[in-house]
């Protein structure tokens, strides 16, 4: 499991545009997403490679036997065809940009 952090001392504050930009730079094409407390997604896979970045709230990821909490700044790479799942975590809606790398 890959999670990058975001560091404000190289990337500057956080901010969606920055995460944005920074995603996009990385050759992926980036949708933001407000997913309200109780969201759920099941185990399931994608055909793309994938980062899941969190601006703010708290997401649970699981992914290869292992859970982890992405927090503002956090981004998980999710290769293509690996099972995953995730749930908001707590009282506050994740804002959420999903990246899905272009072709």
């Amino acid at each position: 499991m890959r999670i990058e952090h975001w560091d404000e001392s190289r990337d500057g504050p956080l901010s969606e545009a920055a995460l944005r930009s920074r995603l996009e730079s990385l050759g992926f094409r980036v949708s933001r997403y407000v997913y309200p407390p109780g969201t759920r997604f099941p185990p399931h896979t994608h055909t793309v490679d994938k980062i899941d970045a969190v601006l703010s709230g708290r997401f649970e990821m699981e992914m290869e036997g292992r859970r982890v909490v992405l927090e503002a700044g956090d981004m998980l790479e999710v290769p293509a065809g690996v099972v995953h799942a995730a749930r908001v975590v707590g009282e506050e809606p994740v804002v959420s940009l999903d990246a899905v790398r272009s072709k």
